[in-house]
């Protein structure tokens, strides 16, 4: 069933007048609405405005969510637009694509790596040791076989999870402190070292990794939550490896 777009908000147009106060051709319609919107009180940043092939409507971004507009913003809708013929989700896919992040931009050398079996499907994983769901996640994963998991300490919940995260990192065997920690809850002695702790947060900020676990497959999908291990090969056989 199609589901309707709810109308959020009625905004006075405004076009006009913007247009009006620039020099002809000196900003696009994409540049003029994403200014005025982002003029609104309480609007706050707009990430990017794109024109889109149905109905004249624009796609508004603002942070990992998508809104849409008319040319002259009398209207804001949110909700998912459908094709019609193929009842394929046009702004699901349009979230993937603007939300996934390219295998080689990721700073492996900064993950804990884990091998599996002959480890030829790859998955990276954003994950915070004091998560519940990553705890939850890390016990599907192990279910998983031929595998290799590159897995981000990412600590955003406490003081403590920081703790723990440069403990796993400066751990002999890091996989195996990982490991130990999350199925049994055996946290590894504390030592100090160099870590990349805030190169990942800093990695993970810029790409707006919100949550954790976050997982991220070789073809840059990223999928947040934690997933089930037949979701998990569900997805590799989807994304491939």
């Amino acid at each position: 069933m199609l589901k309707r777009l709810t109308v959020l908000a009625l905004l006075a147009p405004a076009l006009a007048l913007a247009q009006a106060a620039e020099p002809a051709g000196k900003f696009t319609n994409e540049a003029i609405i994403k200014r005025t919107l982002e003029s609104r009180p309480g609007a706050g940043k707009i990430d990017s405005v794109t024109k889109t092939p149905y109905l004249g409507l624009y796609e508004v971004r603002v942070d990992n969510m998508i809104f849409y507009t008319d040319e002259r913003m009398n209207y804001i809708f949110s909700g998912d637009i459908l094709d019609g013929r193929s009842m394929q989700n046009l702004t699901e896919k349009r979230l993937r694509e603007l939300t996934a992040i390219k295998w080689e931009y990721l700073p492996l050398d900064a993950a804990v790596k884990t091998v599996r079996g002959n480890g030829k499907r790859t998955l990276a994983v954003f994950s915070d040791p004091n998560c519940p769901y990553c705890k939850r996640f890390e016990k599907d994963l192990a279910k998983v076989d031929d595998i290799t998991v590159y897995t981000f300490l990412y600590p955003v919940l406490s003081e403590d999870s920081h703790d723990k995260s440069k403990a796993v990192w400066c751990s002999v065997d890091r996989s195996k402190a990982w490991s130990e920690l999350m199925l049994d809850g055996t946290v590894p002695v504390a030592a100090r070292c160099e870590t990349p702790i805030d190169k990942n947060l800093a990695f993970g900020h810029k790409y707006r990794v919100t949550g954790t676990p976050t997982l991220v497959f070789a073809n840059g999908e990223r999928v947040p939550g934690a997933i089930s291990a037949e979701q998990v090969e569900k997805l590799f056989a989807q994304y491939g490896k």
